[in-house]
């Protein structure tokens, strides 16, 4: 029903990231396997083909391929990346191995469609150990770098192009407009589809082929279950059932929000379990954050299976994971960064026809913007959000119950402090970390040997990327003296300013 473009999957951690990118400037985005057949291919009346980046080096006989017959179906394609050295393996060029660059870099354009509107210098984001060296016939030389001959390249005869950088991060100057080029400019898109399409397209899906069944849903109280739930539950109703496990380590009250939010306002049936004794009892003396991760992942699933067959057979799980939830957790491909309990976490044997995942897609910008379409309100759309095995991997070593007080009382004075500032919109998260580090410190003339904690806040968009966020030194200093003076046990405070990557955005 909507114009589409096609994004082909050859194994980057940026695919999805790609189709975020096109679906922000209201073009739907399909991404496919590199292994999907090129008749699948026609059949979809795409209006271009985006090659993703990947992780191989396509000189390698067993990295994914393509036939070049894509190349020649008059449909305009954009490689990036490997898809870029892809095109021109395909193409017949010259591909040559050089030392691994990667970062940002200074790209000198020349007049091209895609580069309209662009700077002849930009900064863009790179990250190769390969590129071309001779371009195949008919292809011409658009963009450089000091260090690479051809940072870009197009045939305008076939309509096709070719990046060495990528488009789609946030770093990359111009980015947005060069995909909006390649969008608008060359494969000719009008921008016919925005987010209510996707969350009536579902909710009708959902309907069609759940209505019969009995559909059992992981509530964490977070954004993302929440839209989850909410979308199920205007797919089937009543057969939807809510399961909300308070296993200790939320954050200050939440578990009474949570359950007071979901049951007099949505109407939902909800069940909460009080399971605090289970799941510490299952973490005590566990430090190791992937054990902490795989703990929790399997505890969920048992109390779900155990409140499933008090209800009568459940057949479906349902839920909140989102894309970066999957590339982290190492799904396909991509390398393990930490399993999220709720994909790399999850036990092999599951005691449900399936799992229903309506958000694994997309970006947690993007599942905000589908919450509002639900009619979600503002302030639960835009509460903080909080990870799966909550509390436990923001609590440095290991866990106890007092432990956790400590951490819950510290991080609501953090959130309380930048709420108060009016900064709750412009930070992507923030949060407190409970180190396992004890320092010496000073408390009414008396020494105190006590925790440290780490103060975390990031600006980003997707989650695949972020920048440590700048808070104004009045509020760090504001919080810092309050965690300090009201919460017992802790003498030090410390802000992490490291930017995703190197870290990751949670500590654990």
């Amino acid at each position: 029903m909507h114009e589409s473009i096609l994004v082909l999957d050859f194994g980057g951690q940026y695919n999805q990231l790609v189709a975020r990118k096109v679906r922000e400037q209201n073009v739907l985005a399909q991404v496919l396997p590199f292994t999907t057949p090129i008749e699948k291919i026609k059949e979809k009346g795409y209006k271009g083909i985006i090659f993703t980046g990947g992780q191989r080096s396509v000189r390698d006989d067993n990295s994914p391929r393509y036939v070049a017959e894509i190349l020649n179906l008059g449909i305009p394609v954009l490689g990036i990346g490997y898809g870029a050295q892809l095109i021109a393996s395909l193409e017949q060029g010259e591909i040559q191995s050089v030392s691994n660059e990667c970062g940002n870099v200074d790209v000198s354009t020349q007049k091209s469609k895609l580069f309209k509107d662009v700077p002849s210098q930009i900064s863009c984001y790179v990250n190769y150990s390969e590129y071309t060296v001779n371009v195949p016939n008919g292809y011409r030389v658009t963009a450089t770098t000091k260090v690479c001959p051809c940072a870009a390249m197009e045939n305008k005869q076939k309509n096709v192009f070719a990046i060495q950088f990528h488009p789609e991060v946030t770093s990359t100057e111009y980015g947005k407009q060069i995909l909006k080029n390649f969008l608008f400019e060359i494969c000719g898109c009008s921008g016919d589809w925005v987010m209510a399409d996707f969350v009536n397209d579902s909710i009708g899906k959902y309907k069609s082929e759940l209505s019969d069944s009995k559909v059992l849903c992981a509530l964490s109280g977070g954004v993302d279950s929440s839209v989850a739930a909410v979308m199920l539950h205007k797919a089937i109703g009543k057969n939807l059932t809510c399961i909300f496990v308070d296993h200790g380590l939320l954050r200050k009250d939440e578990g009474d929000t949570v359950e007071q939010v979901f049951k007099q306002q949505f109407d939902m049936n909800l069940i909460r379990v009080n399971a605090q004794d289970r799941f510490l009892g299952k973490l005590a003396g566990v430090t190791d954050p992937e054990r902490k991760r795989k703990i929790i992942g399997e505890e969920f699933i048992r109390v779900f299976e155990e409140e499933s067959s008090k209800l009568g057979k459940m057949d479906y799980l349902v839920q909140g994971t989102i894309y970066p939830d999957i590339i982290e957790s190492g799904v396909g491909d991509n390398a393990v960064i930490k399993s999220h309990h709720n994909v790399g976490g999850l036990p092999e044997d599951i005691d449900f026809k399936g799992i229903v995942e309506p958000l694994r897609d997309l970006f947690k910008d993007e599942v905000r913007k589908a919450g509002i379409e639900l009619g979600i309100p503002e302030d639960l759309v835009w509460r903080q959000p909080f990870p799966g095995p909550g509390l436990a991997v923001r609590v440095m070593g290991g866990i106890t119950k007092d432990r956790l007080d400590i951490l819950r009382e510290a991080d609501a004075i953090f959130r309380e402090e930048v709420a108060n500032a009016g900064l709750e919109k412009e930070i992507g998260q923030y949060f407190a970390v409970l180190t396992d580090i004890k320092s010496v410190g000073v408390k009414n003339d008396a020494r105190t040997y006590d925790y440290t904690v780490a103060l975390r806040a990031v600006i980003t968009s997707d989650f695949m990327t972020a920048q440590w966020a700048q808070i104004p030194y009045k509020i760090l200093a504001k919080t810092s003296t309050r965690i300090t003076n009201e919460v017992e046990h802790i003498n030090r405070v410390v802000y992490d300013i490291t930017s995703k990557p190197p870290a990751t955005i949670e500590w654990e």
